[in-house]
């Protein structure tokens, strides 16, 4: 394990809680970030509402795959058993896996981050404790009507409704034509400001955590996965793309945002803007040392953070 020296005792207790974070987050993307500008107005189709509207169904039961919206970027996973729990294991295009679970009954939205190419999709039963059986596999070609839709919708991990408190307090915060940077700003200082760091939580949280966005706008406090999902939410509500990436800050496993701006493309890994006056998008390190120039020593230019995968 690599040492940093980290003067600030606050920051030292919060790398420690994250490490004991790791076990709640797996999975892996090395995809390239792009730095191509927005080609459609994504306010004109807000809300981004995710929907199994059955058209196109493959799979078998316990477990069915809605694939009736490929082309925005998300496939519904359907689980029709009553007591087990279902998975499903996707193999995006550069050759990463990503591993979702499903609970019994539960629908789960499961988005195409790896962009445009086949993804193999194999599905599973659970039979007993960490044992599954094969149910199906499916190859689906994906072709994006736009490639920032993986990150306007909701997902598993990123899971939000228009009826969310988050939300509709996201959507009072600035009128409709607030520009994306006034808006980000507007909410990333909100959550920075009104979030705090939850000790607590971080020594208990458990593996297949998934963030509640709700309960951490309610509380008040959360722990880097939260942060990252209640900011990546009210953003893409707002019509900002928006990644929740999990990876490592330093040797640390963290999770964090990338933004896209019009103006600027996708900012990401805590590089700062020139010419504009915040400097850093990783909420939990933001909330918990605003003003503490001693992070810097920690996250670096933005070269520390490694992305294993993107929510």
């Amino acid at each position: 394990m690599n040492t940093y020296f980290i003067p600030n005792i606050k920051l030292r207790s919060i790398v420690f809680l994250l490490l004991l974070f790791c076990t709640a987050l797996s999975g892996c993307d090395s995809k390239p970030v792009s730095d191509d500008r927005i080609s459609f107005d994504m306010t004109s189709s807000l809300p981004f509402i995710p929907e199994a509207s059955g058209e196109t169904v493959l799979g078998q039961d316990p477990l069915l795959l809605d694939t009736s919206n490929m082309n925005k970027g998300y496939m519904a996973a359907i689980s029709t058993s009553p007591d087990h729990q279902t998975s499903v294991q996707m193999t995006n295009p550069d050759g990463t896996t990503y591993s979702y679970y499903i609970a019994p009954l539960e629908t789960a939205f499961i988005p195409f981050t790896g962009g445009n190419g086949s993804y193999l999709i194999v599905c599973y039963e659970q039979i007993s404790g960490t044992m599954y059986s094969a149910l199906s596999s499916e190859v689906l070609d994906i072709s994006l009507e736009n490639e920032y839709y993986p990150f306007l919708y909701p997902n598993q991990y990123v899971n939000f409704t228009p009826d969310a408190k988050a939300c509709v307090f996201a959507s009072g915060l600035l009128t409709e034509d607030a520009s994306d940077i006034d808006l980000l700003d507007a909410i990333y200082t909100y959550v920075t400001e009104n979030i705090e760091y939850d000790y607590e939580k971080a020594q208990s949280v458990e593996a297949g955590y998934l963030p509640d966005i709700d309960e951490t706008f309610d509380s008040g406090k959360g722990i880097c996965f939260d942060y990252a999902a209640l900011i990546a939410s009210m953003l893409r509500y707002r019509g900002i793309p928006c990644k929740l990436n999990i990876g490592y800050a330093a040797d640390i496993k963290h999770a964090w945002i990338d933004v896209f701006i019009k103006s600027k493309g996708w900012v990401q890994n805590a590089i700062s803007f020139e010419g504009d006056e915040w400097s850093r998008m990783d909420p939990t390190f933001d909330s918990a040392n605003a003003g503490e120039e001693s992070i810097y020593e920690y996250i670096g230019d933005g070269s520390n953070y490694t992305v294993l995968f993107t929510r």
